[in-house]
């Protein structure tokens, strides 16, 4: 391993942190794109799109759903924040968990990512084409599916500036998207607007039509499933991270307002959507956030907040195919990609990842014509994408553990502590499992829930031949002589851990 880098630390001394001659990101990544793009990557299709089906299955309750989701999510992120900050050489998840869980880790932590935006980007290529049906009811699905990609290729071929640009830019839109939902429907419901079906907007529809619970225990459970995806993309920040201005300040910025834009664009939103257009008025098939303004007359209204749902996709998709480029470099220089993949353009972006990771996206087209409906694709994509999702939190989860027990000098040091420390990391993975137990409620996401094993024993072959690499050898062998160090250390001087 090279010695590129002089660290005055053990923590920094480790196989997910060195790589040899690596090019250097730019960090261009400005506070404003950061805080941007940490609200787009929180705010995707799986609200926009998903969130249609998780009402008509939860009712009311999905209110709730979502509010628990994203309480928990924030301890996902302020651990990984604590973890980024305690080594500010640290590039992304993928460096901490390899540094701290060994070089295995980092392997599958790093291309169960990669796979996660992927199938996520090809579930945004799916509900892309089912937009343009809105303007362009005959328009053979390829089309608008093939122009996506090219598209999404096209905005991150530039400078990562210029990728900062058009997702702050995306995110803006998204956002005053849902700040104009929530002001037209408050007005709506306090002027009891009439829909032409005898629909009375109220705040009462929120418990009037079966109450907050009408489908039942299992209904309530059964939101849990398609509303975790809306939820993916929000430890983008933590990919961004190499390419952040003053990470130490920007970082903990974006994280901590984690909970304020959930009970914005999330809470307040859906309890907007369900007092003006009763829950059970809802279509799985159908964006709700179109549905609203369908059903209360305003067609025009309808086809721009459309046009913002189809934004609001191709944001995510973008998001997507940046994180998953920066991925595959970092993986290249650990050795665990092609050579290739590592290099960089003259503008310091790893066009070969980027042309890689599209290429996969052309499943998505191929996904529009497989299954029973859109709907159904896009539960099966979302569903698959949600758990290789939440294998990447629990990783970072595992690593906050480790951390505790083998750096704990760097944990009292930390200014960014995560709130409950290794209580709430129990509580998060107790949550998890819950989450699991619930994919097996529903027949499609059950589905999903046992096709996705196979990723993980792709994953396990090749590694297997991997780990006999010397490269590999000797980053096993590196680890374990840092793992023994730190605990010998721990061992002669007990006050570092107090």
């Amino acid at each position: 391993m090279s010695d590129r880098l002089t660290r005055p630390t053990p923590a920094e001394t480790s196989p997910g942190v060195t790589r040899s001659a690596e090019p250097e990101l730019s960090r261009s990544l400005s506070s404003r794109h950061i805080q941007l793009l940490a609200i787009g990557g929180a705010i995707g299709t799986g609200l926009f799109m998903g969130s249609g089906k998780t009402i008509s299955v939860a009712g009311p309750s999905v209110i709730f759903v979502y509010m628990v989701i994203g309480f928990m999510l924030f301890f996902v992120m302020r651990a990984m924040g604590e973890l980024l900050l305690s080594n500010l050489r640290y590039k992304s998840f993928t460096d901490f968990s390899a540094d701290l869980l060994g070089p295995w880790a980092g392997f599958f932590t790093g291309w169960t990512y990669w796979f996660c935006w992927v199938v996520t980007g090809i579930a945004d290529v799916v509900a892309i084409s089912h937009y343009v049906t809105f303007w362009w009811a005959d328009a053979p699905l390829w089309i608008p599916a093939l122009a996506c990609i090219l598209v999404l290729l096209a905005l991150n071929l530039p400078t990562v500036k210029a990728f900062g640009e058009t997702e702050f830019w995306f995110a803006l839109i998204k956002i005053l998207a849902i700040v104009t939902l929530i002001v037209v429907g408050l007005v709506m419901i306090f002027t009891r607007f009439s829909s032409g079906d005898g629909n009375v907007a109220g705040f009462n529809n929120l418990w009037e039509h079966g109450g907050l619970f009408p489908t039942g225990p299992m209904g309530f459970v059964a939101g849990f499933q398609i509303a975790v995806f809306a939820f993916v993309g929000i430890e983008l920040v933590g990919t961004a991270a190499a390419e952040t201005k003053d990470p130490e300040k920007n970082l903990p910025r974006a994280i901590n307002s984690i909970p304020l834009r959930i009970m914005l664009f999330y809470v307040g939103a859906l309890v907007v959507l369900i007092s003006v257009v009763p829950w059970d008025e809802f279509s799985a098939d159908e964006s709700p956030f179109v549905g609203m303004f369908a059903l209360a007359g305003l067609g025009a209204a309808a086809a721009v907040v459309n046009f913002v749902v189809l934004t609001s996709a191709a944001s995510s998709a973008n998001s997507g195919i940046y994180s998953t480029s920066r991925m595959v470099f970092g993986l290249a220089h650990d050795g665990d990609a092609p050579k290739a993949f590592g290099r960089l353009s003259r503008r310091k972006v790893p066009q070969n990842a980027l042309f890689f990771s599209c290429t996969f996206l052309l499943a998505g087209v191929v996904l529009l014509y497989a299954g029973e409906s859109v709907s159904a694709a896009f539960t099966l994509v979302t569903t698959i994408s949600a758990l290789c999702f939440m294998f990447v939190w629990t990783i970072i989860l595992l690593s906050y553990l480790v951390f505790r027990k083998r750096r704990p000098q760097l944990h009292n040091a930390s200014t960014f502590k995560l709130p409950g420390g290794v209580v709430m990391v129990y509580v998060v993975l107790a949550f998890f499992a819950f989450i699991l137990w619930a994919l097996t409620t529903q027949a499609d996401t059950l589905h999903a829930l046992l096709v996705t094993p196979i990723w993980f024993a792709l994953l396990g072959v090749v590694y297997a031949f991997l780990r006999r690499t010397p490269l590999h050898q000797a980053r096993v062998a590196e680890y374990k002589a840092m793992a023994a160090a730190e605990r010998a250390a721990l061992t002669t001087h007990p006050e570092a851990a107090k």
